[in-house]
């Protein structure tokens, strides 16, 4: 008789969780599942904690309810699966803002990404060109381009549209900068809408129609009682063996599948399994890869990350604008770049003795010197940034917290997509039942990096002979 399959999951974010759930609906029955987790907590970037008394989030606050088609996000559909549907909250105040010139102004409204459909709601954050947007009869993008972000917007709608507009957008969701960062990977539905488009305008509002909205339709979700349920429901219904403080040190394919060496070295483990699902970070990734793929370990350790820092005040019935909070454009010289007033643009996290939870995201791509701060040196600066954006002091914290993300988010440069998909088409050829997924790939988002973790799953049930699903 066959043994059962033996996997093992490399990584247990939400990427690795989600793979592990799909593996157990789709794979034989008995398959082994195994998750290594270096950390001693599950989740990665997912992490609910409690401050002041209030469960807050010390990471990824929210997703995304629709996917690019305009059904259910991929997370949406892994909250459905785990019986979390039911805890799915939507925010109370949506109106966020930008600082501009010292000063909030709401964010326009129909922009995708901060790229505007509507020339016309712009006239309180940017001038436009004299000639913005022409159509020079043509597409924007040739079939196969791929291009920074930065570089299409300026070219259409000049620097300030960019600068004030676009780049915040991007810093708040990747912490880089968008002369940097590629069209294809953070907008794909505007990439591909400007193959067709001969004008940007024109190119947003096609990605837009592609993917409609009903009118009031929510588009973020949360879990009511914080991300960590839905790691710890994932976790549960993969009924897979979880080793925490497990880092994976080595990995080698054998002649039955692969070899790992798990552990430290003075103690160090030998397992085996059938197939494995990689799911770490790239650098991480690209060091397990090195000794039998080389030229794939050197596509994927080539990406850059940026690193954050999360600083999270609870305050005393302070004075906060009706907003869900705000973003900063590099140009206006703060340390802080997006801010979210938790407790007013969360109605189920609201306090009736008027205690407000208020998190700032500090640190762009290439100012890491300015994360080396102590904690409270953060947390103090964060106070007296927020005070003089408001207008006003706000009261002194009841508490704070600062939650440090090293080299947590992904910088994808132009051609990021092309570079993965040969990776990927390089390993599979050689190595099939070894597969790659997570943010690093196929972009930042939870639903994002569970559908990553899902394909990969099917991939590896494929690979081992089964129907994947």
């Amino acid at each position: 008789m066959r043994r059962p399959w033996r996997v093992a999951v490399i990584g247990g974010g939400i990427t690795g969780l989600a793979a592990a759930v799909r593996l157990r609906d789709h794979a034989p029955a008995g398959t082994e599942i195994t998750v290594y987790e270096q950390s001693g907590a599950l989740g990665g970037k997912l992490r609910t904690g409690e401050l002041a008394g209030s469960a807050v989030e010390f990471g990824a606050e929210s997703f995304l309810m629709r996917d690019p088609t305009g059904g259910d996000s991929a997370a949406v559909a892994l909250a459905r699966r785990l019986d979390l549907a039911g805890a799915i909250v939507h925010p109370t105040v949506r109106q966020a803002a930008l600082l501009v010139d010292g000063r909030l102004v709401p964010i326009p409204g129909g922009t995708l990404v901060g790229v505007p459909g509507d020339l016309s709601t712009l006239a309180a954050v940017a001038r436009l060109p004299e000639h913005p947007d022409p159509d020079e009869g043509r597409p924007l993008l040739g079939p196969d381009a791929d291009v920074p972000v930065g570089a299409l917007v300026r070219s259409r709608l000049g620097d300030q549209v960019t600068d004030r507009l676009v780049d915040p957008m991007l810093g708040g969701v990747y912490a880089g900068r968008a002369d940097h960062l590629s069209l294809a990977t953070t907008m794909p539905a505007l990439a591909r809408a400007a193959r067709v488009e001969h004008t940007l305008t024109g190119a947003v509002r096609a990605a837009q129609a592609a993917a409609p909205r009903a009118p009031g339709a929510p588009v973020f979700g949360a879990v009511d009682g914080g991300m960590s349920r839905l790691v710890e429901a994932a976790a549960a219904a993969s009924r897979a063996v979880i080793r925490r403080n497990a880092a994976v040190r080595e990995l080698t394919p054998t002649a039955t599948g692969w070899r790992l060496v798990v552990g430290p070295t003075p103690a160090a483990e030998t397992v085996e399994a059938d197939a494995v699902l990689l799911t770490v970070p790239a650098r991480p990734a690209a060091r397990l890869l090195d000794g039998f793929a080389p030229e794939v370990a050197a596509t994927v350790g080539g990406l850059d990350y940026a690193s954050v820092a999360l600083v999270t005040l609870a305050l005393p019935e302070p004075e906060l604008p009706q907003l869900s909070g705000f973003l900063v454009p590099a140009t206006e010289g703060t340390l802080i770049k997006a801010a979210t007033f938790f407790t007013t643009k969360w109605g189920h996290l609201r306090r009736p003795d008027g205690v407000a939870l208020v998190r700032a995201s500090v640190g762009r791509y290439g100012e890491e010197t300015l994360l080396h701060r102590a904690d409270d040196e953060l947390l103090d600066l964060v106070h007296r940034e927020l005070s003089a954006v408001l207008g006003s002091p706000l009261p002194t914290p009841l508490a704070g917290h600062v939650q440090r993300w090293g080299g947590a988010l992904p910088q994808y440069t132009p051609g990021h997509l092309d570079r993965v998909a040969a990776a990927r088409v390089a390993l599979r050829a050689a190595h099939p039942t070894l597969a790659l997924a997570g943010a690093g790939y196929d972009g930042v988002g939870i639903p994002v990096c569970v559908r990553s973790g899902e394909t990969g799953a099917e991939e590896i049930i494929k690979a081992l002979g089964g129907s994947g699903s």
